[in-house]
């Protein structure tokens, strides 16, 4: 099979473990990008964007599904930049029905950092309900927390990009899709879409979903947290086949792009937040975002996430690249943004052969631990 786009020579162990996932079966098709102060150092894509044999093009988008959450963590952190938004301040003050039930003391930081105690919708949901923003805006805020707020992590999967798009709808007027749209993609001309234009769907790759729905491979009591989170919105990967899922705006799950279009996006923050004459945040606004929040045993997951504010950070016990300045997360199935702050470098990666796990793959850290050869460094841990 044969690699498609361009790599510094200097970066060709990323190309050649893009083509290693590929060689071992790994792969149906894939994108993967590197870039270092905003330039590609690695453009590459190849395989097929359907089990039809169609090729994955250069111009390929397919669903992320949690790598979005960067992607609205940075409209979120624009926001505070620019002092629309206190992370420190209960989420009431911006959207007052949502301090019902209790709910009155939960922060926006919470929201931030999974800690709301609103992991998952009160009860389950269909698909075609996700897609009614103010339906599922209106479920969070009536309902009451599964824990006391701020005292444990429990990972938001599909809630806190609903949340995050209520509160900055109430701040700002947009709905965060149309924010992202106009304040980031459009001034950086990337590629990725929070809500998806029906005259792009020709594009989007089609994912080979795993066996089981992302709800099964969730173990533990019918009551527990982590069980209720993903049974409040079972999915099976073939929603993203529809129209309706691709319109909808769904912000932790929903984004559609491709390891160039990550990239361009998350080289802005890595740059200090300006980008070719594009200003997101301010270096501050950042290092903020940096931040331990928590390393808590995430109720959700069942392990140590080391959260930032908005993104997953180093650890140093579970450290995800060589730099103490890392913000990062992972998508459904395997998809990937890391963005490394002391090397002005991201590392993206987007796929359509889904595997069963949250928190990345081998294919994923294969391509960032050869992008640390590439530069001379070695992970460690």
């Amino acid at each position: 099979m044969e690699i498609q786009g361009h790599y510094d020579e200097r970066f060709s162990v990323v190309r050649d473990a893009f083509e290693a996932n590929f060689a071992g079966g790994e792969e149906l098709g894939a994108s993967a990008a590197v870039t270092i102060d905003g330039e590609y150092v690695v453009d590459v894509w190849g395989g097929d964007r359907n089990k039809n044999g169609e090729p994955w093009e250069q111009d390929t988008i397919v669903n992320v599904y949690s790598t979005t959450k960067t992607m609205a963590s940075i409209c979120m952190h624009m926001l505070a930049d620019r002092g629309q938004v206190d992370f420190d301040v209960p989420v009431a003050e911006y959207w007052p029905e949502f301090a019902a039930n209790g709910k009155d003391s939960v922060l926006v930081r919470h929201v931030m950092t999974h800690q709301t105690g609103c992991s998952g919708f009160p009860r389950p949901v269909t698909p075609e309900e996700l897609y009614d923003h103010d339906l599922m805006a209106g479920l969070l805020a009536g309902m009451q927390p599964w824990w006391a707020p701020g005292t444990a992590p429990g990972y938001h999967a599909v809630t806190q990009g609903t949340l995050q798009a209520e509160i900055l709808r109430r701040i700002d007027g947009r709905t965060l899709g149309t924010f992202f749209r106009e304040e980031v993609t459009t001034p950086l001309d990337a590629d990725f879409h929070i809500g998806l234009p029906l005259s792009e769907g020709r594009r989007v790759a089609q994912l080979d979903v795993p066996e089981r729905r992302i709800d099964e491979f969730v173990e533990g009591q019918p009551d527990s947290i982590a069980v209720k989170t993903f049974r409040s919105c079972p999915l099976d990967g073939t929603e993203t086949e529809t129209d309706e899922w691709r319109r909808a705006e769904i912000p932790a799950a929903g984004g559609i792009g491709n390891a160039r279009s990550i990239s361009r996006v998350h080289s802005a923050i890595a740059c200090g937040g300006r980008l070719n004459g594009i200003t997101l945040m301010r270096p501050e606004t950042i290092g903020a975002a940096l931040e331990r929040q928590t390393f808590e045993r995430d109720i959700v997951l069942g392990l140590a996430v080391p959260y930032g504010t908005g993104f997953g950070i180093n650890h140093e016990r579970v450290p995800l690249t060589p730099s103490a300045r890392t913000l990062y997360w992972f998508g459904w199935g395997g998809s990937m943004g890391v963005i490394d702050l002391d090397e002005r470098m991201t590392i993206s990666y987007a796929m359509n052969k889904m595997a069963g796990g949250l928190v990345g793959d081998s294919r994923a850290f294969n391509l960032i631990a050869a992008t640390y050869a590439a530069i001379g460094k070695q992970l460690q841990g």
